[in-house]
């Protein structure tokens, strides 16, 4: 029964009253955890053999290392010397990739200009160009007959084939492009009204990018430089191409191992060991929480926008 003012239907629900209405099934959800149980066999072999050709070199490496003198292997001076050697010239490279890398990235995505697609291409390159033909390229380019490493040294007295700087050279050439790919797609599904709304606010382009859309894709950016940093680190065909191979100059970890196999194996298992660790690490940090967002950005998603506030004189807060 209701009472003559009341106006609402007899079947209406009241809004603090729980919702009891039947839903209706819907097969869509169950029936796609369905598939994703019941995997044919025609997938299950070819994949588990792949699984197994990839994972049965790590664990041959695992197995043969020489796990009671490995703390003496890593502690030899000529392997310590490597390793510092290319922690060294990986952070250098990575620096240099962050400084140069981010606005090519930006010009990339937010700007057109005639031949952006080829740039583009050419960019990325590296990431397919076989290294040694790499380290030919710059030996050209900035060796001492080069077309601009001639001019370097005739002005300026500068040599960077096998330097310390040519290796961080190397590194960058061939790891830059890991860190331009993932910012530059983390760009481009980015929102942009932020980026308006700054503009509105009377911010001008630089503190636009630095206050609004560095943070932004701030995931993106961190994903990439540990993508750089681990590429740098195990830099092989460019770097002996275009640095050489000079002990506590040039020689690092890859050249390292290289060289141990003719003589000592077991410190050459060593170093793999250590560069193992090392790209395993990156890989989970890519994973796990270290890079909040970092999934979601490599994945083509947009990351949770940053708040734009205004400041007490009308720029960003």
């Amino acid at each position: 029964m209701t009472s003559p003012g009341d106006t609402s239907a007899p079947w209406a629900v009241p809004d603090h009253a729980p919702d009891r209405r039947p839903r209706l099934w819907t097969p869509g959800r169950t029936a796609r955890r369905e598939t994703r149980r019941r995997a044919p066999w025609a997938l299950w072999v070819p994949g588990a053999i792949a699984a197994l050709f990839l994972l049965l070199p790590l664990v041959g490496l695992l197995v043969r290392a020489p796990w009671s003198g490995l703390p003496d292997l890593i502690t030899k001076h000529s392997v310590r010397e490597a390793l510092l050697l290319s922690l060294e010239t990986a952070t250098a490279a990575t620096a240099l990739s962050l400084v140069f890398g981010i606005p090519l990235a930006w010009l990339l995505a937010r700007t057109r200009f005639p031949g952006r697609s080829l740039l583009r291409a050419l960019v990325t390159l590296p990431l397919v160009l076989p290294p040694v033909v790499g380290g030919v390229a710059l030996l050209l380019a900035l060796g001492r007959r080069g077309i601009v490493g001639q001019r370097l040294d005739d002005w300026f007295g500068i040599t960077l084939p096998f330097t310390t700087a040519g290796v961080v050279v190397a590194q960058t050439f061939v790891a830059m492009p890991f860190l331009i790919v993932s910012v530059e797609g983390a760009l481009n599904s980015a929102d942009r009204r932020f980026e308006d709304a700054a503009a509105t606010l009377g911010a001008d382009p630089w503190t636009t990018f630095r206050r609004v859309t560095v943070p932004l894709v701030a995931p993106a950016v961190a994903a990439g430089a540990a993508l750089c940093w681990a590429r740098a680190l195990g830099e092989f065909g460019a770097t002996i191409t275009f640095a050489g191979n000079f002990p506590g100059t040039t020689t690092t970890m890859p050249l390292a191992v290289y060289l141990a196999l003719e003589t000592d194996t077991d410190a050459a298992i060593a170093l793999s060991l250590v560069l193992l660790a090392v790209c395993v690490a990156v890989l989970v940090a890519l994973r796990a929480r270290w890079f909040p967002g970092a999934r979601r950005l490599l994945r083509g998603r947009a990351s949770r926008p940053t708040p734009v506030t205004v400041g007490p004189e009308g720029g960003l807060g």
